[in-house]
């Protein structure tokens, strides 16, 4: 490796899978540590730090890879009482929209779109429509999760946005 190349990538410019696998570890792990911030609002708790990690996630290392951070993030925070079944939905489908938008544009922004898309409207209508009414046991109108996941996504996708360009100046995205 010369003094021009990432720190992220080899000579084929993949990263390597020993790479992955710790940026995803410590991802989870910062995922899991800034659970406690989250804003409870009505049977949801509303993570912002959840999707400034999904964002971080989807660029740095992909979309199935920030998935597998997803679920094991909200594996861990459901099982110590940090989250709700609504984590799931909250944080798998904007991950994925998030690393697939980086995947095919390297834009930060439509990295953070996709996390507020995948998050804010078809996670909280998942949410919504399913888990909330079959895992939970409660009928929730689909209004009442959309505008707190839409402001929780949206929050932690603008700090996302931040991650990434410090990440970039630091050679860290492709």
């Amino acid at each position: 490796m010369s003094i021009h190349d990432s720190p992220n990538t080899s000579a084929q410019g993949a990263i390597p899978p020993t790479r992955l696998i710790a940026y995803s570890v410590a991802l989870a792990a910062l995922a899991v540590a800034l659970s406690p911030i989250s804003i409870p609002i009505g049977i949801a708790k509303i993570s912002p730090t959840q999707h400034f990690i999904n964002v971080i996630a989807g660029a740095l290392v992909g979309p199935w890879w920030g998935l597998a951070i997803a679920l094991v993030t909200s594996l861990i925070r459901n099982a110590i009482g940090l989250g709700t079944p609504l984590a799931f939905p909250g944080s798998v489908f904007g991950v994925v929209l998030a690393g697939l938008a980086y995947r095919y544009t390297r834009n930060v922004y439509f990295t953070a779109l996709g996390e507020i898309i995948g998050t804010g409207l078809i996670g909280a209508s998942i949410g919504a429509l399913l888990v909330a009414p079959y895992l939970m046991g409660k009928d929730l109108a689909l209004t009442l999760l959309i505008l707190p996941f839409l402001l929780s996504s949206a929050a932690g996708a603008a700090l996302g946005i931040t991650g990434l360009g410090i990440l970039r100046r630091l050679g860290y995205l492709r």
